[in-house]
C-alpha cells in the first residue's frame, strides 16, 4: 500500500497527507478542458512536492504539442507560458524544493533543456517566483511579507508580459465581486491594481533579470 504520510510528526503538526495519483487523476477530469488550456491557471495552496502541479503541467504541455509541435520556436514559448500559469503556496521548506524540482523536470525534460539554456534559466526562475514558501491562510511568505504573484502573459513574437499582484488582494476580489455582495457593482480595475507592471520581455530578458537575481540551482540542489 503506498505510504501517503512522510512521518507521523509531520501528519500531527502539518496536517500532511499526500493525495494518490489516481485520485489527483480523477479530480483533474472534472476540470478537464482547463487543464489542457494552455494558459488556464491553477493555484494549490498546500501544493507539497507537487502531486497536482506536476499533471497539470504535463496535460498543458500534450497541449501544446499537439498545436505547436511543428514549430519549435512556437513550442518553447508556449511551454513556458503553460509553465508560467502554474502556481503554489507550501508551508515546509523541504516541500517546496522538491516541487520546484519536480516541476522543472518536466518541463526540461519536454524541451531537452540543459543548465546552459537561456529556457532553462527562466523557467526556474518563474518557479522561484509562481511556487511561494509561504502560509496560504495568512497569505504571508516564510520571512513574514505578503505573499505576491506574478501574472504572466504571452504576446506573442517572443514577448512575455509580468505584472506582480498581492495574493491577499486577488482573493479579496473574488469575494468582492460574488453576487451580493456591496461590491458586486464595481470593476475589477477599482478593486485590485498590480503592485507592479513590468515592460515586456524576451526569453533572454527574463534570463538575464534571472542572473542577476540569483545563480540557478541545479534540479540536484533544488530537490
Amino acid at each position: 500500500m503506498m505510504n501517503l504520510t512522510k512521518s507521523k510528526q509531520r501528519v500531527a503538526d502539518h496536517g500532511e497527507v499526500f493525495t494518490p495519483t489516481w485520485m489527483v487523476e480523477v479530480m483533474l477530469d472534472q476540470v478537464k478542458g482547463e487543464t489542457e488550456r494552455i494558459d488556464a491557471r491553477f493555484l494549490e495552496p498546500a501544493c507539497g512536492s507537487g502531486n497536482f502541479l506536476v499533471p497539470v503541467l504535463q496535460r498543458k504541455l500534450i497541449a501544446v504539442e499537439l498545436k505547436y509541435g511543428q514549430s519549435d520556436f512556437e513550442k518553447r514559448h508556449y511551454a513556458l507560458l503553460a509553465l508560467m500559469c502554474i502556481y503554489g503556496i507550501e508551508l515546509l521548506a523541504d516541500n517546496i524544493a522538491e516541487c520546484r524540482a519536480n516541476v522543472l523536470g518536466v518541463f526540461t525534460g519536454y524541451l531537452n533543456l540543459d543548465g546552459a539554456d537561456d529556457l532553462y534559466r527562466v523557467a526556474s526562475h518563474v518557479l522561484s517566483q509562481n511556487l511561494v514558501h509561504g502560509d496560504a491562510l495568512t497569505m504571508r511568505m516564510q520571512e513574514g511579507q505578503p505573499i505576491t504573484f506574478p501574472e504572466w502573459g504571452y504576446l506573442g513574437k517572443g514577448r512575455f508580459q509580468r505584472r506582480d499582484f498581492r495574493f491577499d488582494a486577488l482573493t479579496g476580489s473574488a469575494a468582492f465581486s460574488a453576487e451580493g455582495s456591496l461590491f458586486a457593482d464595481l470593476g475589477k480595475h477599482e478593486i485590485f491594481m498590480p503592485v507592479k507592471t513590468w515592460p515586456p520581455m524576451t526569453v533572454k530578458d527574463l534570463a538575464d533579470e534571472a542572473g542577476q537575481m540569483s545563480p540557478t540551482p541545479s534540479l540536484k540542489e533544488q530537490a
